[in-house]
């Protein structure tokens, strides 16, 4: 890296941190000749992810995005900025894994597959985004369905005998 000011190219990295929600480092650097202090974003060169939405229309996966919902879905909530963070990583990662491309729908679900077990009423605000609910009768069947799936994971398992 040439330094701005002088254009040497020897210099070190003062402080580094994630940016953009994992997306990006941020790395503020001095210049060993003229001690002038700049900052450079580096962010990773893979294949790019591509999200198929319901049109047919491609754009490009992006995690602020993702964030940004996760985030509006757990407003008031008791679940952190880091907490929602990793979620979106592990959706992210999960998606990748599986090719270039992801669904809308797959996404969507991937979410609510985490949210549920994170915040039962984040889910449901996500739910009610995601699949549209039109009234109250929606609701409480989507509730209805969470309580079954909790219950399901929570239920002591019966041993035969």
């Amino acid at each position: 890296m040439r330094c701005p000011s002088c254009g040497r190219g020897e210099d070190r990295v003062v402080d580094s941190r994630e940016v953009e929600g994992g997306a990006a480092v941020r790395r503020r650097r001095e210049c060993l000749s003229c001690g002038y202090r700049f900052t450079t974003i580096e962010r990773g060169v893979g294949t790019g992810l591509l999200v198929v939405k319901r049109s047919g229309e491609r754009e490009p996966f992006d995690r602020a995005k993702l964030i940004s919902g996760v985030g509006a879905a757990c407003k008031n909530r008791p679940v952190s900025d880091e907490q929602i963070a990793v979620l979106a990583r592990a959706v992210e990662e999960e998606c990748r894994a599986g090719g270039g491309e992801v669904a809308s729908q797959a996404l969507g679900l991937a979410v609510l597959d985490r949210l549920r077990d994170l915040d039962a009423v984040a889910y449901l605000r996500f739910a009610s985004v995601y699949k549209g609910f039109e009234d109250a009768g929606d609701f409480a069947r989507e509730a209805g369905l969470l309580a079954g799936a909790l219950t399901k994971r929570t239920a002591p398992k019966r041993h035969g005998g």
